[in-house]
């Protein structure tokens, strides 16, 4: 059985404790703001990018990790093992996966690159999927098949509390972000083919968007993996402390697992945003 090396991104927004855990390498985001560059996680907190953001009035710059960065990556790790796989952010959002899918081709087949279609831990339940995969013994290129027919059985929406970084971001037009701040809309987005798309747009209080989420949760639950379900939020305690006892009325409370929205998918979606994600069979 060869040894496989499980590689991802920071936007994948799993507990550190999980990497560690399972012996997964990180590959951390850039992220530039004010002229300043930081790291994803490392010298760049969620909590501290929102307070730049406050103190400069921009948003930062996120950008992929480079060719040659990937390339020493994977040789560094097959130093160790036999094979890698690296899952990484929706091509849609990113050249990240298409970085490091031509830094594999120096690697003769031991490096296979997996696009994720998705983002914070919609990513991250794929690369638990390559976890229980590998730990079952199956080949690289089984792993690589499996996660192929997974990937789209994903599902990941997330409720918008502030449309500021949308439309900072240049992901909503001033007219729609005017129109919506006048109405409250709390947007609930939903990753589609790899690509964001507003699914639903409940007005008024953050809670008519945490009810609708539960409601679009509920439609999944009857054809639902209820291996892992995912509370995700970018500072939104409050709201994840609600969301949390709403599924526990449903489903078995130790299958949801809470975990914090990095600096990366933060710059995109802002303070307060939270989302339930979970995989269909």
């Amino acid at each position: 059985m060869s040894k496989i090396k499980i590689i991802t991104d920071s936007a994948s927004d799993l507990p550190k404790s999980y990497y560690e855990a399972n012996n997964i390498d990180v590959l951390r985001f850039p992220i530039t703001l004010a002229g300043e560059e930081y790291i994803d996680q490392i010298t760049m907190t969620t909590s501290l990018l929102y307070d730049l953001v406050d103190k400069h009035g921009v948003l930062p710059k996120t950008a992929a990790i480079g060719v040659y960065q990937f390339q020493q990556k994977f040789e560094e790790a097959l130093k160790e093992y036999d094979e890698v796989i690296f899952i990484g952010i929706s091509s849609g959002f990113s050249c990240q996966v298409s970085n490091a899918h031509l830094a594999s081709q120096e690697f003769d087949g031991r490096v296979k690159v997996v696009d994720s279609a998705n983002l914070s831990s919609g990513e991250g339940l794929v690369v638990i999927k390559a976890v229980e995969l590998v730990n079952k013994g199956l080949s690289l290129e089984e792993v690589y098949q499996e996660l192929l027919e997974y990937i789209p059985k994903v599902r990941s929406q997330f409720a918008i509390e502030t449309m500021e970084y949308l439309h900072k971001g240049g992901r909503c037009s001033g007219v729609v972000y005017f129109i919506g701040r006048g109405l409250k809309i709390k947007p609930i987005i939903r990753v589609v083919d790899g690509k964001m798309i507003v699914y639903k747009k409940p007005i008024g209080k953050m809670t008519n968007a945490l009810n609708k989420l539960i409601e679009i949760f509920l439609e999944d639950l009857p054809n639902m993996d209820l291996s892992c379900v995912m509370v995700t939020h970018s500072l939104g305690h409050e709201s994840c402390k609600y969301l949390k006892e709403k599924l526990a009325e449903h489903i078995d409370p130790s299958i949801i697992m809470e975990t914090d929205a990095g600096a990366t998918i933060s710059t995109h979606c802002g303070r307060g945003t939270i989302g339930i994600l979970y995989a269909v069979k």
